[in-house]
């Protein structure tokens, strides 16, 4: 569903933004497009267990556990940060995960870096028996797919196609299934060059740019003007957004608008891609840091 944002943009200029977090009330967004595929592909393998990786605060790893539940597989989460281990209760994203049934390995920081290591993979082998490995954030060549089906034919309308980047899946399935005239920009929610690497392995066209002026400090960093500007468009337009990725993309075009980076007449849709479960967890940093907390539609 799109949503049409009334605001009066100068040169003629339109926005709107896809309600991908409307998809499912706990498998929201891209979570869901990069499960779809992942999960079939498990059943048809005949795998009984779903392991993955994320950290404290991971929208992945509540959707595939409450997605492992619905569809009857057990699942495991590899967990960043072992100081974790007692905090389970604390933690909202956690706590979810594990009352739909999510099993967790804790491990530091320095080896939740091997991640991709043969090696470790096979330590989790022995530990944990078979299973089907989904990475860390959802992202491999069947995530892509699930993400190519996000635009639709009632999209062929727009000129630019908007999205927050995290390990860049989302972003490679609208690269793959946008029309010529379309062009696609992500807004990396973290710091560092690696994304345009990692998006190359799976977009098949050249119709796309990264805006990288918008992670406000980093993962997960997010700041006074952020806050202010999330529960402002929530209260103009009843549309809430996550303070990691979502938020900041939409703030991004918002003042790119601003400064005149879009032609006259452009029309913008803008993708949400879930992630609102996150935003308990966000304020209990923020009353922690004693910032004013972020508003949802409840």
């Amino acid at each position: 569903m799109n949503q049409e944002i009334h605001i009066n943009f100068p040169n003629n200029i339109s926005l709107a933004i896809k309600r991908e977090d409307l998809i499912h009330l706990f498998v929201s967004g891209n979570k869901f497009r990069k499960l779809k595929y992942n999960l079939l592909q498990a059943k048809a393998e005949n795998k009984e267990t779903i392991l993955t990786f994320g950290g404290a605060f991971s929208n992945h790893i509540a959707a595939v556990a409450y997605a492992g539940k619905e569809q009857g597989f057990k699942t495991i989460g590899i967990i960043r940060g072992d100081e974790l281990f007692d905090k389970i209760e604390e933690n909202p994203t956690l706590k979810f995960a594990q009352e739909n049934g999510m099993l967790f390995e804790f491990v530091s920081r320095e080896e939740y870096r091997n991640k991709n290591e043969t090696s470790f993979l096979t330590f989790l082998k022995k530990k944990f028996g078979d299973f089907y490995l989904v990475p860390e954030g959802g992202t491999n060549e069947l995530a892509v797919k699930g993400c190519e089906e996000i635009l639709t034919e009632e999209d062929a309308v727009f000129n630019y196609v908007c999205c927050a980047v995290g390990t860049g899946g989302t972003i490679s399935g609208l690269i793959n299934s946008a029309l010529p005239n379309q062009k696609i920009l992500g807004f990396p929610a973290l710091k560092g060059d690696f994304l345009n690497d990692e998006i190359r392995i799976f977009a098949k066209k050249d119709n796309w740019n990264l805006i990288s002026d918008y992670h406000f400090g980093g993962y997960g960093k997010v700041n006074l003007e952020l806050i202010e500007f999330i529960n402002a468009f929530l209260e103009a337009n009843k549309v809430p957004l996550d303070p990691i990725y979502t938020g900041k993309m939409v703030f991004g075009v918002i003042d790119l608008i601003g400064k005149n980076y879009f032609p006259a007449n452009s029309k913008i849709l803008l993708i949400h891609t879930g992630g609102l479960q996150g935003i308990e967890g966000m304020n209990i940093k923020l009353k922690q840091k004693k910032l004013p907390i972020l508003k949802n539609n409840d």
